[in-house]
């Protein structure tokens, strides 16, 4: 079995650098053999890709382009874990993924852009990246960002 970092590698993967908190909070928190984060934005460079409500109409962020911010916080949350812990060859596995989708009353696809999050998390850990999850619809999200991943991750 390959390390996180090497499976990153192979997936051609740089995991961004952590993203500095927006409120009072921490990125991520190790408590046991848990590392929590706090939410995390779809941050590129520090700038939000897109901001506004996920939907099918036009002027709406795209379910397709919501999913790729989802796995953009996905690895956010990846970054911030690997901190909190002393590296992401620490992190062993995933627990569970809360996902938030600010989206318009009718768009019922949360659970699709959350699969953006869920299926980078499979793709580095594996078998290990497996786990329970959320996908909840919300009015707005911070910075008016159309998604948001949390993420419980198991760390030796």
């Amino acid at each position: 079995m390959s390390t996180v970092s090497e499976r990153l590698a192979e997936l051609g993967i740089d995991l961004p650098a952590v993203v500095p908190p927006v409120a009072a909070y921490i990125p991520a928190k190790a408590h046991g053999d848990l590392v929590h984060t706090a939410g995390q934005l779809p941050f590129i460079a520090g700038a939000l890709p897109a901001t506004g409500k996920v939907g099918e109409a036009d002027g709406l962020v795209a379910a397709s382009d919501a999913a790729s911010y989802a796995r953009q916080s996905a690895l956010n949350a990846v970054a911030a874990a690997a901190a909190a812990v002393g590296g992401v060859d620490r992190l062993t596995g995933v627990l569970k993924v809360t996902g938030f989708v600010a989206s318009v009353p009718e768009f019922t696809g949360q659970p699709g852009v959350i699969n953006g999050a869920s299926e980078v998390l499979a793709e580095i850990f594996g078998d290990a990246g497996r786990h329970a999850r959320s996908a909840v619809g919300v009015p707005v999200l911070p910075l008016d960002s159309p998604v948001e991943v949390e993420v419980v991750f198991t760390f030796a």
